[in-house]
């Protein structure tokens, strides 16, 4: 008996305890536990009352099981975003301006800094920074170039002119009449789009389109101007037109132009065509609209529609041609309607933020159409990466349509000569000029020979350049692809080499230049 009482007053041994310190916040628990469990559980039971963030540090990691003696550490972890600005220096260019006598100088347009945005991801770790990461730069004010304007050095050699020569040089309209002495500034804004420059077939009216900055705002990215007069120099006015894409004079009506256009876009190449037309009757000297009318009504794009549709009138003023991506043909004015395709080819794919339109050219009995089309594979790639580019003339009857210069080039923008009669010449009247490409299939960035050949494209012969010269850099504007232009009279041609004008005649193959500056483009004849 005596051996139980002394059983019954012996206490029962204690459970092992797991202590465990928890470090967070700025202070110390400590914590017992009978049982292991994991650190996850720890932290979730409600004596201990720790809520963690999403990207708070623990450790050990809360799969971890715990044992005695542990220490637990949860580091508090927020992350900020800090943003700083810093200013963009602007840059110094200078462009030669043939405004201006040889050295003589001109601030064009004022310098402005920049305004650069960065911004960092900064870790804060138990209320202290410990680390900086840039997330994103952005430029919230562009710097905007000091321009000073040079006059150039040198002379060139005075050349006649037979009728009126328009060209764009540094942004500006510029003329001559009769002798390229005779060379003057037409606009003085520094300003030109180049999508409009359209001169009058008697030489004396002048379309134009200017640049606006509304894109990035929801307004328009330019505006379309007249000048009444070019030999009289008359001050630009304004057209109340925006967001013009195209626009030219209609031959035989009266100051009278057809346009079509679009919408401005954030995206490339930063608008969106509406593939319109239509025919406006203005008032020369104020730009005032006498009359308006819908010549096509939402017609189809075609195949990258957003790049927009061109058009372009016949001599007589009773055809017009509309060109889209894969083909070509002639509107239907009667019921404002696109005509069925006169030739059609694959669409030629860019792989960039722009859209191929072959250039037509009228022959000048309105009769058949000269232009470049997107020739079959040259091997065994796909037709739409065909580098292959013909030439071809297609009769507006519909009688017949066929290339007549295999691999000229994507930018060979052949044209027709002016018929005119000249028995002492030793070119026919009526022949043919384009670019042919040095390398045929690397034409878009690659250099051109001036080819004049006879209307259905034999007896080609290169004018220029001569010898080893480098070619001419054609393309330099994918929308309207102007490189080139024939004098009234059929005898010369007007082409930009090396961004200058020159003038080269047909039958002797003299070549002059007539500007100096590098600037000029988009060369327009006509009498």
């Amino acid at each position: 008996m005596s051996m139980f009482l002394l059983a019954a007053c012996q206490t029962a041994p204690e459970a092992p305890s797991i202590q465990i310190t928890l470090v967070a916040d700025g202070r110390e628990r400590k914590f017992a536990y009978p049982t292991p469990i994991t650190v996850g559980e720890f932290l979730r039971d409600p004596k201990v009352n720790i809520e963690l963030g999403e990207l708070d540090d623990v450790n050990p990691p809360p799969f971890t099981q715990i044992s005695d003696g542990m220490r637990v550490t949860i580091v508090r972890v927020t992350e900020n975003t800090e943003c700083e600005q810093s200013e963009i220096p602007y840059k110094q260019t200078t462009l030669l301006n043939e405004g201006l006598s040889p050295g003589e100088q001109r601030i064009g347009q004022a310098g402005q800094n920049g305004t650069l945005e960065i911004c960092y991801r900064v870790t804060i770790r138990d209320g202290l920074p410990s680390g900086r990461v840039e997330i994103s730069r952005t430029e919230i004010l562009t710097a905007k170039d000091e321009i000073i304007y040079v006059g150039p050095s040198g002379e060139v050699e005075p050349v006649p002119i037979n009728g009126t020569l328009t060209y764009i040089s540094n942004g500006n309209a510029w003329s001559m009449r009769g002798s390229s002495t005779t060379k003057r500034p037409l606009t003085t804004t520094s300003d030109l789009d180049k999508r409009v420059f359209r001169l009058s077939s008697d030489g004396r009216q002048l379309l134009f389109t200017r640049k606006e900055n509304g894109v990035d705002g929801g307004g328009t990215f330019n505006s379309l101007w007249l000048i009444a007069d070019v030999p009289a120099g008359t001050a630009p006015v304004s057209l109340v037109l925006g967001d013009v894409l195209y626009a030219d004079w209609i031959p035989g009506i009266q100051n009278t132009i057809s346009y079509s256009t679009g919408e401005a876009s954030q995206a490339a190449p930063g608008w969106r065509a509406f593939n319109d037309l239509w025919q406006m009757r203005i008032d020369p000297r104020t730009g005032e609209t006498l009359s308006i009318q819908q010549i096509i009504e939402n017609p189809p794009g075609g195949p990258y529609s957003w790049w927009g549709t061109r058009y372009h009138w016949s001599p007589d003023g009773q055809k017009l041609a509309w060109v889209q991506a894969d083909a070509f043909g002639l509107v239907n004015l009667e019921t404002g309607t696109l005509g069925s395709p006169l030739m059609s080819y694959a669409v030629f794919l860019t792989r960039a933020d722009w859209s191929w339109r072959a250039t037509v050219s009228w022959s000048s009995d309105s009769a058949s159409l000269i232009t470049t089309v997107h020739g079959p594979p040259v091997g065994r790639e796909l037709p739409e990466n065909s580098p292959a580019f013909d030439i071809a003339v297609a009769d507006t009857a519909g009688v017949f349509s066929t290339s007549i210069v295999k691999n000229a080039g994507i930018w060979a923008a052949p044209q027709f000569s002016p018929l005119v009669s000249n028995p002492d010449s030793q070119f026919p009247a009526g022949y043919t000029a384009y670019l042919r490409a040095r390398d045929p299939f690397n034409s878009i960035n690659g250099e051109y020979d001036l080819i004049v050949a006879d209307r259905d494209g034999s007896n080609a012969r290169k004018i220029f350049p001569t010898g080893n010269e480098p070619g001419i850099k054609a393309g330099e504007s994918v929308y309207q692809n102007q490189e080139f232009t024939w004098s009234p009279d059929g005898r010369q041609i007007a082409f930009i080499y090396q961004g200058n004008l020159w003038i080269i005649d047909v039958e002797s193959q003299v070549a002059h230049q007539l500007t100096l500056d590098g600037g000029a483009s988009n060369p327009v004849w006509t009498l």
